[in-house]
């Protein structure tokens, strides 16, 4: 059983950025962040494997988040940065057994309570 605890969320103006952050209780998984806006399903956002450090992001968010890890510390980050509006969603943390980049929720065994983030215009 692997415990995920976020933090970092908050309210940002549009343009801000903000870094989010996931505790593991436990390592050697691949780490993904996903969001879920209300009346909306749970979308992927990026992933990070846990040997290599490879990465896979979502087309929406390429080239303004940045996902990375600390192993030493079992934490993952999420970097947002120029964040808009319909960035606003609720984020999770997800942790998933196996060495490849996984992007769907079924992939993913483990999750984190989520953080709030909300971007004004």
């Amino acid at each position: 059983q692997v415990q995920l605890v976020e933090s970092g969320g908050g309210l940002v103006q549009a343009g801000g950025s903000l870094r989010l952050s996931c505790a593991a209780s436990g390592s050697r998984y691949a780490m993904g962040w996903f969001r879920q806006a209300p009346g909306k399903e749970r979308e992927f956002v990026a992933t990070i494997t846990w040997s290599d450090s490879s990465t896979y992001y979502a087309d929406s968010v390429k080239g303004r988040f940045t996902i990375s890890r600390d192993n030493a510390k079992n934490t993952v980050y999420l970097q947002m940065t120029s964040l808009k509006p319909d960035d606003t969603a609720l984020y999770y943390c997800a942790a998933a057994l196996g060495r490849k980049t996984y992007y769907k929720v079924s992939q993913y065994e483990y999750w984190g309570q989520g953080t709030q983030v909300t971007v004004s215009s």
